[in-house]
């Protein structure tokens, strides 16, 4: 889930991508390889570039639906929308269910959820004990005066 595309296989298939699509014909291996890069970029705006490519072609295409379920999952756990990204995991369990591969991103997943939705209710409580401690702050100076 942590692996990044090289810049040089992002711009090969980038290149062959737009000369297919000015030319208005883009195969459907193409569109997959420049998903696939996409997915695998450091930059969020890629990731979801890639998501997107991968949804339209998991829309029409019936060969390459595991893999872009796959795809679809890493992508969506990169941008930290993780409830999606176990929905494309569900999804690809249902058509292979014994591959240890997806069965581990599922887990990777789960484990990102809770480790930031613990982060989440730190931060959520310390700004509750920061606000709650001016409140009592504020109270005293006024009882005090």
């Amino acid at each position: 889930m942590s692996e990044v595309v090289s810049s040089e296989d992002l711009k090969k298939f980038e290149s062959v991508y737009h000369e297919q699509l000015h030319s208005s014909y883009v195969t459907q291996k193409a569109q997959f390889e420049y998903a696939w890069c996409l997915v695998r970029s450091k930059y969020s705006a890629d990731i979801r570039k890639g998501i997107l490519l991968l949804e339209d072609l998991y829309g029409k295409n019936d060969t390459e639906k595991r893999d872009c379920l796959y795809y679809l999952a890493i992508g969506n756990a990169r941008v930290k929308e993780y409830s999606k990204a176990l929905s494309y995991v569900r999804a690809f369990l249902q058509i292979e269910p014994a591959n240890l591969q997806v069965q581990h991103l599922e887990t990777l997943i789960r484990k990102k959820m809770e480790k930031e939705g613990l982060m989440g209710m730190a931060v959520a409580g310390g700004v509750i004990i920061g606000v709650a401690s001016i409140l009592g702050l504020g109270i005293a100076m006024a009882k005090k005066n």
